[in-house]
């Protein structure tokens, strides 16, 4: 097998790529301060004589093309995790990487050369970025099967960077406030494709790290510098392994009635516990999509459109994301540790589940509340509930299906997912004139989402008692 030092490297780079680059997207709060600084779509707005001045009167207009933007980026960061799954499995990693750079690449050059006459491509560059940090996030979970058990606190660490890379944006504003040009930053974002292109050809694979790793699989420096064959085991036999790492016990042994469901890649789609699934990921994606979109024109409207008090909650906003880093891993690890207790059953997902709600619920209770002190309080819980909702996607989908249908269900659920969050865009037109029915609404949705820890709970025991249950 690969040397421990070059698997380190491995890790710590795609920690790196993630943290940096991937999700990059989700700082757009701090990216908007800066254009509506650079008076982007500022003709917009519309104005008020007052005396010998002028007195802004209304600027809805301009954030609502803002927050457009952003659903149609968040809506591709999810919708294009399909397509890009397919590209990943189909092409492998080297050709993935190769285009997520140029798409990565791509955008923060258009971003660099726009100003507010070129505002409008804004609608092209922020999906190309967007869709180029998934492809860096699928490539990169491979990563976790080079660390055997300690793979799902990989998998949670790595989206956990995913989340914080949004702090990069902060960044760009800090400097931008201290005359670093905007055009600078995205120059500099756009030089460091040198080092992706770097990290794909020496610590990358060519195709995918198996799982579990052979004992005698090699790549990226290992087949540059040492030997040139790169050692493979049997597909049969990896496969095998999967099954038996994976499947619930129920399902390792499945009987002549029960063999063409579990392979059936229809039954699962079908089953309650993938509806109830995609109802639990929508709804919680959803209050998170709708906050990010609109944060800055909460911020204005609590702050009077005052914007040197608006600027520190930004930052804030930012610094919180940033923690999403350390918080995920803490799913992981509860994982890690409930699959020694519980084996292979889909039940030790109950409690990532059940945890991601009730942080959801106070994160949309304390956002529901016009008091600008208290954000402080919902950025935490937002950050918290963001860092637990993605890894406990992909552990659940593992658990709860078999692992041959994985990809497909982890792309769909997204895809279907992305296509719930666009309607960020008329609910927060409509928050602007009722934002009290907006948030009851948000909120008892936010209720529903325990029904699908109650049921999977309930599923479970009801297959412990009575093995030959359906899942």
């Amino acid at each position: 097998m690969a040397g421990l030092p070059l698997r380190v490297a491995t890790l710590l780079t795609g920690l790196l790529e993630c943290l940096c680059f991937a999700g990059v997207l989700f700082g757009w709060t701090s990216l908007v301060y800066v254009f509506k600084a650079e008076y982007y779509f500022k003709d917009l707005c519309n104005y008020e004589p007052l005396s010998n001045a002028t007195r802004q009167a209304d600027c809805k207009a301009q954030s609502d093309m803002f927050l457009l933007i952003f659903t149609v980026a968040s809506f591709m960061n999810n919708f294009m995790a399909f397509p890009a799954g397919y590209i990943f499995d189909r092409f492998k990693t080297t050709v993935a990487r190769l285009i997520a750079i140029f798409l990565y690449t791509s955008a923060t050059l258009t971003i660099a050369f726009t100003s507010a006459d070129l505002a409008q491509l804004l609608f092209l560059a922020m999906p190309m970025l967007t869709v180029g940090g998934i492809l860096f996030l699928i490539t990169n979970l491979q990563v976790g099967n080079l660390f055997g058990k300690h793979c799902s606190t990989i998998i949670t660490l790595y989206n956990g960077a995913f989340d914080s890379s949004s702090a990069v944006f902060l960044i760009v504003k800090l400097l931008y406030e201290r005359d670093i040009k905007l055009r600078t930053s995205f120059l500099f974002l756009s030089v460091c494709s040198v080092w992706h292109v770097g990290r794909t050809f020496l610590l990358m694979p060519r195709g995918h790290i198996p799982y579990p790793v052979p004992p005698d699989y090699s790549y990226g420096l290992c087949l540059r510098f040492g030997t040139r064959k790169e050692k493979r085991t049997a597909e049969h036999e990896v496969r095998e392994l999967q099954s038996k790492e994976f499947l619930p016990s129920q399902e390792e042994n499945p009987g002549p009635g029960q063999q063409q469901e579990l392979r059936s890649f229809r039954s699962c789609v079908l089953s309650r516990r993938f509806a109830w699934h995609l109802v639990w990921l929508s709804v919680v994606q959803l209050w998170h999509y709708f906050f990010i979109g609109t944060l800055n024109s909460l911020l204005t409207k609590l702050a009077g459109d005052d914007r040197e008090q608006v600027s520190p909650y930004t930052n804030a906003f930012a610094i919180t994301q940033f923690f999403g880093v350390l918080c995920a891993p803490w799913n992981g690890m509860l994982m890690d540790h409930l699959k020694q207790k519980y084996q292979k059953e889909a039940k030790q997902t109950v409690p990532s589940l059940a945890l991601t709600s009730l942080l959801c619920l106070g994160f949309a209770l304390c956002a529901s509340i016009p008091v600008l002190q208290l954000q402080y309080a919902t950025f935490i819980l937002q950050v918290l509930s963001r860092s637990f909702l993605y890894g406990g996607n992909a552990a659940f989908l593992t658990q709860a299906f078999p692992a041959e249908h994985f990809g497909k269900l982890f792309g769909l659920v997204m895809a279907l997912s992305a296509i719930v969050s666009l309607i960020q865009f008329p609910i927060a037109t409509r928050s602007q004139s009722d934002p009290l029915y907006v948030s009851v609404g948000l909120l008892l949705a936010s209720l529903l989402t325990f029904v699908h820890p109650f049921l999977v709970y309930r599923e479970c025991r009801a297959q412990k008692a009575s093995p030959s249950a359906s899942s």
